[in-house]
């Protein structure tokens, strides 16, 4: 059997994501398999980009000899310029299924912020900076 080259993480922007626009929201959708809400990051800044970060887990431990080793939980990484303004602090942050989803209110400006997912479970996290319309939205 061939042994394989250690993994060594996705090169920079390498994460695949979703981007969807509405009259009132931006939302992006990215894998992040194998982390937990702790080692997930969503940077807002105030130059219209969103990062989304996911940090390596704990290297494998054991007395196992790895054979092939091509795939690891993170890190994740992806960078987007948006051209409509978002209001991060009042983003909605979801981590379920290994999925990735953050939903920001479209602003009259850009507000930045850091935000996470809190943990509702070992592998799931949730941050609700805002629920249904943003405030003064009519559906």
């Amino acid at each position: 059997m061939q042994q394989g080259r250690p993994y060594e993480g996705p090169r920079q922007d390498d994460t695949p994501v979703k981007l969807y626009r509405s009259d009132h929201r931006v939302t992006i959708a990215a894998p992040f398999p194998g982390l937990e809400p702790q080692d997930i990051q969503v940077h807002v800044t105030r130059e219209g980009e969103v990062v989304l970060e996911g940090r390596l887990r704990g290297a494998f431990k054991g007395d196992k000899e790895v054979i092939l080793d091509e795939w690891n939980p993170g890190p994740y990484y992806r960078r987007l310029s948006l051209d409509t303004p978002v209001d991060g602090e009042m983003a909605n942050v979801t981590y379920e299924n290994g999925v990735l989803t953050v939903s920001l209110p479209v602003s009259d400006e850009m507000k930045a912020a850091e935000v996470r997912p809190e943990r509702v479970s070992r592998v799931q996290g949730r941050r609700y900076g805002n629920a249904g319309n943003p405030a003064g939205d009519e559906a």
